[in-house]
């Protein structure tokens, strides 16, 4: 079951402030950019990168933090992209109460998880 949308709202004020914040200056975005989307109850933040030996204009999008929704207790599964490019649940805070808690997980980033 998708998000309501009411709970699609608060996701993508959230996001949107995350980003506002957290995206490089306007002239480094075509080398490195950052984005999010929305898959049912899922968000997911990525960086978007050039493809190095690609065709011009081919991007790369590579994850950065996930989480997810689970209705029946209302947390957020927080989730990092380890090096076998699988979503693992992340440690420190498995799981948050509000998706602005897992934006200020994200943010502080304390482990070097979510950025390096």
């Amino acid at each position: 079951m998708a998000l309501s949308e009411l709970e699609m709202a608060r996701v993508r004020k959230a996001l949107d402030a995350f980003l506002e914040k957290h995206r490089p200056p306007p002239h480094i975005r075509p080398k490195l950019d950052l984005n999010y989307r929305i898959s049912g109850q899922s968000v997911e933040i990525f960086e978007i990168r050039p493809v190095w030996r690609g065709q011009p204009g081919e991007k790369l999008e590579h994850g950065v933090a996930k989480a997810t929704f689970v209705r029946t207790t209302a947390i957020w599964r927080v989730f990092w992209l380890r090096r076998d490019l699988k979503w693992h649940s992340y440690p420190p805070a498995p799981a948050v109460g509000s998706v602005d808690a897992f934006v200020a997980l994200v943010s502080a980033d304390t482990h070097a998880c979510f950025f390096g």
